[in-house]
């Protein structure tokens, strides 16, 4: 991790349940062992909660690699930046907003984005931080019910989209069992993912921050559909499962001038 502006560390290591963050000679190891469905696990490296937030402009480059492919892999994981607004531990709630890779494994299903699955690994932005998602959140209940309707759905949803500042690309194709070179640009009004400097997704906007850096494994999950399906809960997984970081590199000031 890099050092703030003032010089002092932003790391903060967290360990919960059977989460656990290992040196390696080649970088860290975030481990989380087997886990229960009545104890939340977390292995988690990132910024102080009282560090000064990110903002554009700025690149970071993530050098990692999981040890299981998409289909095994359960819990959340991921890299990248967000505000803290959802999840364990999290007292205050408040519009989340994000610029991340993600991955969310079964039962885990947040479809954002019009046709990209709710589950799985992507890159991704989010940020409700905006007029659009107060404006709608009193029709919320009523939009549920209508986008039963698949027809419906397909013409209602983009406007939640927009509302909720999503933009999103599957990313299945990826092994993520190999070394990967995860870079995200991030801009003012817009960011541009790369793995290993192919670029997989870019935004046409972006949240402005200030946002944490965070990379994490853990056996929570999420359910949130259009249709108005909702449910959080903890993964049972009797296997260790981890993601290596061998670099972790934040530059201010670096945008993607391809």
């Amino acid at each position: 991790m890099n050092p703030s502006a003032e010089g002092q560390d932003r790391r903060q290591i967290l360990q919960q349940g059977t989460g656990r963050v290992e040196t390696l000679p080649t970088g860290l190891r975030l481990l989380r062992s087997s886990a229960t469905e009545r104890e939340y696990s977390n292995a988690q490296v990132g910024d102080a909660a009282d560090a000064l937030g990110w903002r554009p402009p700025l690149t970071v480059t993530v050098r990692a690699r999981f040890s299981h492919p998409v289909a095994l892999l359960r819990g959340t994981a991921g890299f990248g930046f967000w505000n803290a607004a959802l999840g364990p531990g999290v007292r205050s709630l408040h519009p989340p907003r994000a610029v991340w890779f993600f991955f969310g494994g079964p039962p885990h299903d947040v479809p954002l984005a019009l046709g990209v699955p709710g589950h799985g690994f992507k890159a991704a932005i989010l940020d409700a931080h905006h007029l659009w998602f107060f404006a709608l959140l009193p029709a919320a209940p009523i939009g549920f019910l209508l986008m039963r309707v698949p027809t419906l759905y397909r013409r209602l949803w983009p406007l939640a989209q927009r509302a909720i500042g999503v933009e999103e690309a599957s990313l299945v194709g990826v092994d993520l069992t190999a070394p990967h070179t995860y870079t995200l640009h991030w801009e003012p009004g817009k960011a541009t993912f790369a793995i290993d400097e192919r670029t997989v997704l870019t935004t046409r906007t972006a949240p402005p921050g200030p946002l944490h850096f965070v990379a994490w494994i853990d056996n929570s999950y999420a359910i949130a559909t259009p249709r108005g399906h909702f449910g959080v809960g903890l993964v049972a997984e009797d296997r260790s499962q981890w993601v290596d970081l061998e670099e972790v590199r934040i530059e201010p000031g670096v945008t993607d001038n391809r």
